[in-house]
């Protein structure tokens, strides 16, 4: 966890979970996409204006807010065959550096970090753009952020599959995740 120590000299941002979408997508038996959303999503963002690889992102997603719009399909990515919700509650990302620019809009940078599924962490990268930044009607400043990366979902333990009879599997081992976040500057 981050200390006081950590981000002293930082702007602080609060994600706006109204504003902000974490979406998966996996191939369903080899030839659709299906995608869903973590809706439950909290975090903060503390950015080093005069060193941006000092910058710093945490994120903590609720594994039970997990959503493909099928309720039997959601069920089943809550239960242990998948995130298992019941013992492992939340999905975490911390950052460990920021790697380029992000100071104007259209800028490219990566965000590395440990993504925590299922008890355990990885090490992903985030290839994001910085969007811009904007006020909004009551007086506060927003910044937004869009990034995409993929994983193997059985690197997290995420194993559960059927083998088809034409081959290939049900569910792909490739998971794609798509962020369009906003944050709101702190006072």
């Amino acid at each position: 966890m981050t200390t006081n120590a950590d981000i002293a000299g930082k702007t602080t941002w609060q994600l706006d979970p109204a504003h902000t979408l974490i979406e998966f997508s996996a191939k369903h038996m080899m030839i659709t996409t299906v995608k869903g959303r973590l809706a439950d999503v909290k975090g903060t963002i503390w950015v080093d204006e005069t060193d941006p690889s000092g910058s710093r992102v945490e994120v903590e997603m609720g594994a039970a807010s997990a959503d493909t719009r099928v309720q039997d399909r959601d069920d089943h990515l809550r239960s242990a065959d998948f995130l298992d919700v019941e013992t492992y509650p939340t999905i975490t990302f911390r950052s460990t550096r920021i790697e380029g620019a992000h100071a104007e809009a259209g800028d490219s940078f990566r965000v590395i970090g440990g993504l925590t599924i299922r008890g355990t962490t990885r090490e992903i990268v985030v290839d994001a753009t910085f969007e811009g930044t904007g006020k909004d009607p009551w007086g506060g400043e927003r910044a937004s952020f869009s990034g995409t990366t993929k994983i193997d979902r059985r690197d997290f333990g995420l194993t559960w599959n059927q083998a088809l009879e034409t081959g290939g599997v049900l569910v792909s081992n490739e998971l794609r995740i798509s962020l369009e976040v906003q944050a709101v500057k702190g006072s």
